[in-house]
């Protein structure tokens, strides 16, 4: 059985005179597939680097007939293709991005990701479980020397240990699999939107919204009032969207 999705895809650039975030889903008959990236500012071309990753990854998924081999191989190919046109006249040498993708299939998911863009996955209205970040905040908690909510305001935040296009660093990525139910939700963002809006917010927010979109919206209040950055969000919820009429997304 398919289960149907519901999403909604916003990239922002907030105060900043240049979005570097990129965002975007394709689909066939057997597979969805949701790209977020975030592209480094400060190697430069961010921006160029975000785009052609998340454009590159819709051609790919709309080319490979088997979505096996393009869930082996997607992170790999898009590295290639940066690489590749990084190389080319008057390219810039240093251009990276962070990438997040989300492939749903029948009743099983697979979340691939580098960097720390993140994707939050949530069941029965709670988040269970989120992307481990290649960040040195990241790195810092998990030898035990800050705490986990310490990585939002870290001063090293933006220090980045994996990205796609680093041609110092083999490239390492994570790739995750989960079982998925109708109800089932799930959230790429880039850390202009993950740093504001914590996982308590995302959580009430879900209960009291009907849609994807409107959950979107209740959190962007969040992000708002906050320090202006890129940001991007892909809220997506697995349930057919005629029973909103009737229901809420935590119900």
């Amino acid at each position: 059985m398919i289960i149907k999705t519901d999403h909604y895809i916003v990239t922002d650039r907030g105060g900043r005179p240049v979005n570097e975030d990129k965002a975007g889903m394709i689909a066939n008959k057997d597979a969805s597939c949701f790209i977020l990236c975030d592209g480094l500012g400060g190697q430069g071309d961010g921006d160029k680097a975000s785009s052609l990753v998340v454009d590159f990854i819709r051609r790919y998924f709309q080319s490979c007939a088997d979505i096996g081999k393009f869930r082996q191989t997607v992170m790999e190919r898009a590295n290639e293709a940066l690489r590749e046109a990084q190389n080319s006249p008057r390219a810039n040498r240093k251009m990276m991005t962070t990438a997040v993708v989300l492939v749903i299939e029948k009743n099983k998911c697979t979340v691939i990701h580098i960097g720390d863009s993140r994707l939050y996955r949530f069941r029965g209205g709670k988040a269970v479980w989120r992307t481990r970040d290649h960040s040195m905040p990241q790195m810092l908690v998990l030898m035990g020397e800050i705490g986990e909510e310490e990585i939002r305001t870290h001063p090293d935040r933006n220090q980045l240990l994996r990205a796609l296009g680093d041609s110092s660093e083999t490239l390492k990525y994570e790739t995750a699999e989960f079982d998925i139910a109708e109800g089932d939700a799930f959230l790429l963002c880039s850390d202009g939107f993950w740093e504001p809006v914590t996982e308590d917010k995302m959580e009430a927010a879900l209960a009291e919204s009907e849609s994807a979109k409107e959950w979107l919206r209740t959190m962007e209040k969040t992000v708002r009032q906050s320090i202006c950055k890129n940001e991007s969000m892909i809220p997506c919820v697995l349930r057919d969207p005629k029973l909103y009429r009737n229901t809420k997304l935590s119900g």
